[in-house]
């Protein structure tokens, strides 16, 4: 069956001008079709600023990427030779703080890991040695382990501590290593980090038992 064609198609209408204004073709040069002084002016502007760039960066006249950041010129932070200054608040890598005897502050108590809401906090819980004075009021780590990977940087572990012994002041962030072991930050790795002045110890000074300004009791000044 054949199909039935409409009768209304539209045609351009023979011997008719068509209306309007024409519009010239514009003239182009042989050099200016073939773009060739167009793009040796392009790389002209591009090695200009190459060699202007280089000699700042050798001779020490670069903008400072933080104050100068608008300036011309390379205003590119070169990380890890040059760091953004972080906000005193900022939450990095974790640290355990220390006693003045290089021991971990941490008690194991537990809180740190119970208050992660990511659980990348692991604690094994160790009960100090006859003898030692702080003998059965409160235990250290045998194992600390954080995974930075798995960490959201919150800081609820900090809150929760009851001791101050984990902080995150030490204004690092965690480095793009190759491997999830090497985010594994492990009790010795925590110990040796500190502050950004240096200092491993913490700023709330703690009254361990048995010191005379305790202000609990203690082993010697109890009645049984």
């Amino acid at each position: 069956m054949a199909r039935a064609t409409p009768s209304n198609t539209w045609t351009k209408p023979a011997g008719r001008p068509i209306a309007g204004k024409p519009i010239p073709r514009p003239t182009r040069s042989a050099d200016v079709q073939a773009y060739i002084p167009e793009m040796v002016k392009g790389l002209g502007i591009t090695m200009k600023h190459f060699f202007k760039n280089t000699k700042e960066m050798v001779l020490g006249q670069k903008p400072d990427p933080v104050l100068n950041a608008l300036e011309p010129g390379v205003t590119t932070i070169s990380y890890p030779e040059e760091k953004r200054p972080y906000p005193e608040r900022f939450r990095g890598i974790h640290r355990l703080t220390l006693r003045e005897d290089n021991s971990p502050r941490c008690v194991a108590c537990l809180c740190c890991s119970t208050a992660c809401p990511a659980q990348c906090i692991a604690i094994e819980p160790a009960e100090y040695p006859d003898g030692d004075r702080r003998k059965g009021y409160e235990r250290y780590p045998s194992s600390f382990v954080i995974d930075e990977l798995r960490c959201v940087f919150c800081g609820f572990c900090v809150e929760a501590c009851p001791v101050d012994a984990i902080r995150m002041d030490t204004g690092l962030h965690a480095v793009p290593y190759d491997s999830r072991e090497q985010f594994i930050y492990r009790r010795d790795l925590l110990m040796s980090l500190s502050d950004r002045s240096g200092s491993r110890l913490t700023a709330n000074t703690r009254h361990e038992p048995g010191d005379p300004t305790h202000p609990g009791l203690s082993r010697d000044h109890a009645d049984h």
